[in-house]
Formats: C-alpha cells, sequence, structure tokens
C-alpha cells in the first residue's frame, strides 16, 4: 500500500463516517473503480480508530458528563444528570449488535457488492427525503424517551447493508421521531462512539487472525487523516445542517446510485 493510496482512503473515511452517505460503500467502491488492491483490515481498524478519535474529541465534555452521571445512576439507582441520554445510547446500541453478529454469521461478505450498494442508496436516499420533508422537526435531546431511542437503535441495524449508511440512517429515524436536524445529527454521532468501539475490535481481531505484516507509516497517516478529516466534518455539518437540510446529501446519493446501477448493468 501506497501513501498516495492509504491518503485517498482516509481522506474517504474521514469525509463520508458521519455525513449520512455510507463510509463502507465508498471504501468497498473506490478501490474497484481503481483498480487498487484491497487495504487490508488492518487499514481499515486503523481508519476506524481515526474516527473514533475524532468523535470523542468533540464530544469529550459531553461524554464525559454522561459517563459520570451514568456511573452514579448505576450506584444510586435513580436518574442523575445526563444518565438518561448514557442509557439511550446503550439500548440503541443494542440491536445493531445483535444484527451484526446474526448478519456476519449467517452472510458473511457476500452484501458486498455493487448492486447492493446501488440500490441501498437509492432506497435509503428515498427515505432520508422522506422523513427531513415530512418530520415535524421540534424536538430536541431532552425531549427523548426510550422508544425513541430503541427505534433508532433498530433503524441503525440496517446499516449492516453497504450504501445504507449509518449516520443516514438514524438521521432517518429520529426526523421521524419529530426531532430537529440538528437533534438527529447530534444523537447520531453520539451513537458512533460504541458502533465504532465494536466494529474496531471485530475488525482487529481478525486482522490480527489473518497475521499480515504491518506498515506503519501508511496506519499512521490513515489514523491522522481521518480523525482530523471527520471532525471538520462533524463541526461544520452541526453548524450548517439546519440551514442546508438533507437534500444535497439525497442528490448525492441518488447521482451515485444511479451511474453504479448503470456501470454494473
Amino acid at each position: 500500500m501506497d501513501m498516495l493510496h492509504a491518503l485517498a482512503l482516509a481522506l474517504l473515511q474521514g469525509l463520508t463516517e458521519f455525513l449520512p452517505v455510507s463510509s463502507s460503500a465508498h471504501l468497498i467502491l473506490l478501490p474497484l473503480l481503481v483498480d487498487w488492491p484491497d487495504q487490508g483490515l488492518m487499514f481499515d481498524v486503523a481508519v476506524h480508530v481515526g474516527t473514533l478519535i475524532a468523535v470523542v474529541s468533540y464530544f469529550a465534555k459531553d461524554l464525559w458528563v454522561m459517563a459520570r452521571d451514568w456511573s452514579l445512576s448505576v450506584l444510586r439507582r435513580r436518574t442523575v444528570g445526563d444518565s438518561a441520554m448514557a442509557w439511550f445510547i446503550i439500548v440503541a446500541t443494542i440491536p445493531t449488535g445483535l444484527a451484526g453478529l446474526t448478519v456476519k454469521a449467517m452472510l458473511g461478505d457476500s452484501l458486498r457488492s455493487v448492486l447492493v450498494i446501488a440500490v441501498a442508496n437509492l432506497l435509503f436516499a428515498g427515505l432520508l427525503w422522506w422523513s427531513d420533508r415530512s418530520g415535524a422537526r421540534q424536538r430536541e435531546l431532552t425531549q427523548m424517551r426510550l422508544r425513541d431511542a430503541l427505534m433508532i437503535g433498530c433503524a441503525q441495524a440496517f446499516a449492516l447493508i453497504p450504501g445504507a449508511s449509518r449516520s443516514g440512517v438514524t438521521m432517518t429515524m429520529a426526523l421521524m421521531l419529530g426531532f430537529t436536524r440538528q437533534a438527529a445529527a447530534r444523537f447520531s454521532f453520539l451513537l458512533a462512539v460504541p458502533i465504532i468501539v465494536l466494529a474496531g475490535l471485530l475488525l482487529g481481531r481478525d486482522a490480527l487472525s489473518t497475521a499480515d505484516a504491518v506498515h506503519w507509516p501508511s496506519l499512521l497517516t490513515g489514523i491522522a487523516v481521518s480523525a482530523a478529516c471527520a471532525f471538520a466534518v462533524i463541526h461544520l455539518f452541526l453548524r450548517l445542517v439546519e440551514r442546508t437540510g438533507m437534500l444535497p446529501f439525497v442528490l448525492y446519493r441518488v447521482a451515485l446510485g444511479v451511474v453504479l446501477l448503470w456501470l454494473f448493468l
């Protein structure tokens, strides 16, 4: 893997991990379209570590308060401060974890195809557009309930389909439930922390089992570039999403899906 290869994939991961456009689909497609060799599991782990660093850094204060209040709520057996939000994130993570284990055991990598990515982009782009247009967009995160977290968590399980987009499906469900665009995005980004950790652990276990040689310059480049890019994306998206809405991402995904179908067919 040369440095140009590493830089391009790290930029792609950082740009797409938190936008509603599916980072996994882009990481599958780019090597296929430019005829690059597979980057290997260790590099996938590295760029996941980079995006994890970005989201934890950006929400460091919020995550610290939630972790502290959650610990106190367990000890005191009652709600403390922001402990409810921590419980919501835990509850929303469970469906994805269970679905991930089931899908991997039953289907393996059979979903990683251009046709699946194309159809998923078109389908979930339509749902994102509909939820953004029809949602009430009035509720804030302080108004979230356990049922909301569970429904968003169940929607997140669809992100196991390449092209569906984890951020996209969670924001779609949150918008359907009446949350504002910024609230939907914020909860989606916070929900990314346990998901990226779980995905990184799973990829790391598989990478260690392959015993591939480690090219440290590529891995360190992947971590640094994906972290810096993802941090900037989170900041800009939260600032601009109420003004731009989801239409730019919907149009991009529709165009991508159409192009991929044309290439596939």
